[in-house]
């Protein structure tokens, strides 16, 4: 069952937290929170066994909120000693949950609001000029750093190019200092970008042949957006809590794509290696072989905000060196023996990575050569 039938799906970001941020929820919590409030605060009025997708329960639920905010707050003031406070954590499922239910309750609060938040974000997509963006930004409520933090986080999912948004806010603050940002409200603006940073974790934390790799690649990238936003315009400083945190989350980011980048080496030559005895081109080795050459050419683009470059460098002229290696050989092995299908499959398989590897114009050079030995044949 999604917490609070989505009311604050805006705000809740996926996988175990491992900072903090000020406008979003890791779905725990708010899960911790939503059971204490079906089991503990409301039992009577909320129906467990309701379906979270349908839309007259979210719609009852939304209708309840007022008092499901009134009973919460009374339990949260009568905790009077040790003992309750434990007893309330546990009924949370943690202390984590029980130090967040400020935040959630906030934004069930606001929950109306998140809606429009989603909508501004989507609108900035569509705004080049850094002036409109700029006025578009002074419409948030930056003197409410609590409301703010859970707009800015709601918004912050929808936007695309996180670092143009990033610009029109230090033109606003007159300065890109960390210290400028916060004294003209847009402490939120980095705390959500870094939420979502930090929320690409869990999409990357897939391995084995069910990965999926459309989501890694994505994933990547968009990290390296939110990242490059916050790294790339904001004059950080040395120890701060940012600065502390980007570091973290940079450093978990690169040790979950790293195993991926060991392997795109290995995997291409296995694809593409002749078998000895009766010859045979391997499905799943060869999607396992392309699926890393896309990971490799999205790490490429974005290994600005990953701790890869040595590693990535190595991979690199490896596969590189590599994929000339078997497209010739498999060339002149078609050449010989243009009906031979496995050879064929080979090849093709052998110019898409190179197509990936190098860039399209290379691909069509081999794919002509293809052509041309076929020709000859027939």
């Amino acid at each position: 069952m999604r917490p609070f039938f989505g009311l604050i799906d805006a705000v809740i970001v996926p996988g175990t937290a491992g900072f903090d941020f000020d406008g979003g929820i890791a779905e725990s919590h708010a899960q911790g929170v939503w059971t204490w409030m079906l089991r503990d605060v409301a039992p009577d009025l909320i129906d467990a066994n309701a379906a979270d997708a349908d839309p007259e329960a979210r719609q009852a639920l939304d209708l309840l909120v007022p008092e499901l905010l009134q009973r919460a707050r009374a339990a949260i003031a009568a905790v009077g000693s040790p003992d309750s406070e434990r007893r309330i954590q546990l009924q949370m499922g943690g202390e984590d949950a029980y130090r967040r239910v400020g935040v959630v309750l906030n934004a069930l609060k606001c929950r109306s609001l998140l809606d429009k938040a989603q909508a501004f974000g989507r609108a900035a997509n569509g705004m080049t000029d850094e002036t409109a963006l700029g006025v578009a930004l002074q419409s948030m409520p930056l003197n409410d750093h609590a409301v703010s933090a859970l707009l800015f986080q709601a918004a912050m999912g929808q936007v695309s190019h996180p670092g143009r948004m990033m610009a029109a806010a230090i033109r606003l603050a007159g300065s890109a200092t960390e210290a400028s940002l916060q004294r003209a409200g847009f402490a939120p603006l980095i705390e959500a970008m870094l939420s979502h940073a930090q929320a690409q974790i869990p999409a990357l934390d897939q391995h084995g042949a069910f990965a999926d790799i459309d989501l890694t690649c994505r994933a990547i990238d968009r990290f390296h957006r939110l990242m490059r936003a916050v790294t790339g315009y904001v004059e950080l400083g040395r120890l701060t809590r940012w600065s502390t945190a980007v570091a973290a989350v940079t450093k978990t980011v690169s040790e979950l794509v790293e195993p991926k980048l060991r392997d795109v080496s290995p995997n291409v030559n296995l694809a593409l290696r002749r078998h000895s005895g009766q010859d045979r081109l391997d499905g799943d080795q060869v999607l396992a072989a392309l699926n890393g050459c896309y990971v490799l050419t999205t790490i490429r683009d974005c290994r600005d905000s990953l701790a890869l470059n040595a590693m990535f460098d190595q991979t690199w002229t490896q596969v590189g060196q590599a994929l000339e290696t078997h497209v010739q050989r498999n060339l002149e092995l078609f050449r010989q023996n243009p009906g031979d299908r496995v050879i064929g499959a080979r090849l093709d398989a052998a110019i898409k990575m190179a197509e990936l590897r190098f860039n399209p114009d290379y691909a069509d050079v081999l794919r002509r050569a293809r052509e041309t030995a076929e020709k000859r044949a027939g």
